[in-house]
């Protein structure tokens, strides 16, 4: 008897996924594997292959309860198959398997590997699938941007919005405005109490996979100790309740602030389930509408949470495979500053830095800030060659998959793409830094200085950044009174700002 064999990919743990829908359950074979290729390509953190190692193995498992035969190869560092291709190859020349079938990758590496060395190298057709998961598909945003001279997210968010429904009254937004992220800039001041994630029981699968991360990974940053993500569908649906209830209604005001040792605040933490599959946008979205539906949670709040599902997420995909692959070698500033040592152990005197650091290294995680405006910023102001700053996140961040992580990383954190995906640089000083968190209090350097010995490296970078791109960047509408207030300085501040900045960017893993 011939049958289709379906692969599904560690971020396709949905019941949803297109390959589910074309295959039959009585007849056709499911493939999953682990496989050192996908695992390695960059130094994924621990805790992000525990993730989708365990989360792929409980799904496996729920596919059998609902009697799918499944072919599941699990990792192992002697195997003789060590990429997805070879245990393909490997399942079909041992079955009557007379189609390929496959929900399109979120990876242009390995996308394009399917459409080029799988098509003529396996004994069977390889179809690909659209991957419908998401609200716009890939040839929708590409519509959407045809002719377009700017691809700005609010625009796309706005039609995301009305196709949709999500906070809308007719044709019109709810309240009124599109957008209220000028009521989500608040510094958190320990007004409210903090309401820790919700707490996940391990089975032997996670047990099992933490056992074997520990062991094969052992030289993969990050520490497995506070592994806790939703490996299932069940704890994602209790991630996302918990999240509704208890931090969504503060979410608005204090998105952007950070503090001291506390990691989360208020954020939803619901990124890896999303990116794994084990919940869908419009879900999470609704979820969200009806909490301000029934007066739980305020307009600002909701709105600027399902902007970015709708908004920055989809936005980040449509673009990704709108310019791919010639986007993820943009370098607009032609930075060639190797990545400093530190992003990889952590330990500098910066201690915003450090406590972004901390956050990453022991939870796989940081919120969009801290790395943005922290780490991010640091790098965009220091000239870090933008792939090793993008393989730095993909690499360290449990929801790191290349179609999310790149444009983000490249476009909106390093500029790299020279607008097409920012208006602006986000590059700031110090004290943007000190005005949305209380980091600055606890730092050796001094946040109130320029160019002193013991002055934030942030301040220094910053002007010496202002004045290196000045060809470039000071024709920006949005940066004229940047450079207005740069060129009212007088001529000694300027040169001991320089100078300053010159002694930092020579001693960088010293900071």
């Amino acid at each position: 008897m011939t049958r289709k064999t379906g692969l599904i990919l560690g971020d396709q743990l949905s019941d949803s996924i297109a390959t589910l829908t074309l295959l039959d359950r009585q007849r056709d074979l499911i493939v999953m594997a682990e496989v050192a290729s996908e695992a390695t390509y960059v130094k994924h953190h621990k805790q992000k292959i525990a993730l989708i190692f365990s989360a792929m193995r409980h799904f496996a498992q729920r596919l059998r309860d609902h009697g799918w035969q499944v072919h599941y190869h699990e990792y192992r560092s002697d195997s003789a198959a060590k990429t997805l291709l070879d245990v393909v190859s490997s399942v079909i020349n041992t079955t009557t398997t007379n189609e390929l079938v496959i929900t399109e990758c979120g990876d242009y590496r390995l996308q394009h590997e399917m459409t080029t060395a799988w098509q003529s190298q396996l004994c069977c057709p390889v179809t690909i699938l659209e991957d419908r998961r998401f609200v716009s598909s890939r040839q929708n945003f590409a519509d959407w941007a045809g002719g377009r001279k700017q691809l700005r997210m609010e625009y796309f968010y706005r039609d995301m919005r009305r196709s949709t429904g999500l906070l809308m009254d007719g044709d019109k937004p709810i309240g009124g405005e599109w957008n209220f992220d000028s009521q989500n800039r608040q510094p958190f001041q320990g007004k409210h109490p903090l309401h820790q994630p919700e707490k996940f029981t391990r089975d032997n699968i996670d047990n099992t996979v933490l056992n074997l991360v520990a062991r094969e990974f052992a030289d993969h940053p990050g520490s497995l100790t506070n592994f806790n993500w939703p490996t299932t569908r069940e704890q994602a649906l209790l991630a996302l309740t918990g999240f509704i209830e208890h931090r969504l209604p503060l979410f608005g005001d204090y998105q952007d602030a950070m503090v001291q040792n506390q990691h989360t605040l208020f954020h939803s933490l619901l990124s890896t389930s999303l990116n794994c599959g084990l919940l869908t946008p419009l879900e999470v979205c609704r979820a969200a509408e009806q909490a301000y539906m029934s007066d739980t949670a305020p307009l600002n709040a909701v709105e600027g949470f399902i902007r970015q599902i709708i908004g920055w997420r989809e936005y980040v995909r449509g673009l990704y495979w709108l310019l791919m692959p010639d986007y993820a070698s943009n370098n607009h500033f032609g930075n060639t500053r190797p990545l400093p040592d530190f992003y990889w152990h952590g330990d500098t005197r910066m201690n915003c830095m450090q406590q972004c650091f901390i956050n990453t290294f022991d939870n796989a995680y940081a919120h969009h800030i801290q790395r943005l405006m922290i780490t991010g910023n640091f790098a965009l102001l220091a000239g870090i060659t933008p792939a090793q700053v993008c393989d730095w996140y993909l690499a360290v961040y449990a929801d790191a998959f290349d179609w999310v992580e790149l444009p983000n990383t490249l476009g909106m954190v390093m500029h790299a793409d020279g607008g097409i995906m920012a208006s602006k640089p986000y590059a700031a000083s110090g004290s943007y830094i000190n005005r949305m968190s209380d980091y600055c209090k606890h730092c050796q350097y001094n946040v109130k200085t320029v160019s002193e010995p013991d002055s934030c490296p942030f301040n220094s970078l910053y002007w010496h950044f202002i004045n290196r791109h000045g060809n470039t960047l000071r024709n920006n509408p949005r940066m004229t009174m940047i450079y207005r207030s740069y060129a009212k300085m007088d001529d000694d501040k300027k040169q001991r700002i320089q100078l300053r900045a010159t002694q930092l960017l020579e001693q960088l893993n010293d900071l």
